[in-house]
């Protein structure tokens, strides 16, 4: 997997590409409407294992050190779909800018349904 590296005085810090999605991750389900992280079948089977949701979010960091985020979503049953898409987006970039300072270019947000809350 790919990690995230700044130079310091003292060596190299490296961001590994599971707590990008990490963050992601929980900055995403603590908005109001996201019943959880969505995915496929794959990922599913990541969940039992106990890998959560992980899976499911595709980080990729280019030449550039920009990310883009690809966040699959099942929003709960009632709520404004592009209201949460948004939230969602807003909330995923402050988490990762405050807590690792990486320029994020894309955060795309896959409503893939609906269930009751």
């Amino acid at each position: 997997m790919h990690k995230e590296e700044s130079r310091t005085d003292l060596g190299a810090i490296r961001i590994h590409k599971n707590v990008i999605a990490s963050i992601a991750s929980i900055a995403a389900v603590e908005i109001p409407g996201v019943k959880r992280i969505g995915g496929d079948l794959k990922s599913g089977l990541y969940e039992l294992i106990g890998k959560k949701s992980l899976a499911a979010i595709k980080v990729e960091i280019d030449r550039n050190e920009e990310v883009r985020l690809e966040i699959p979503l099942i929003i709960k049953y009632g709520f404004n779909i592009p209201d949460i898409a948004n939230r969602v987006q807003e909330s995923v970039r402050s988490g990762l800018e405050k807590m690792t300072n990486l320029l994020i270019k894309d955060i795309n947000v896959n409503v893939q349904g609906i269930e009751r809350g």
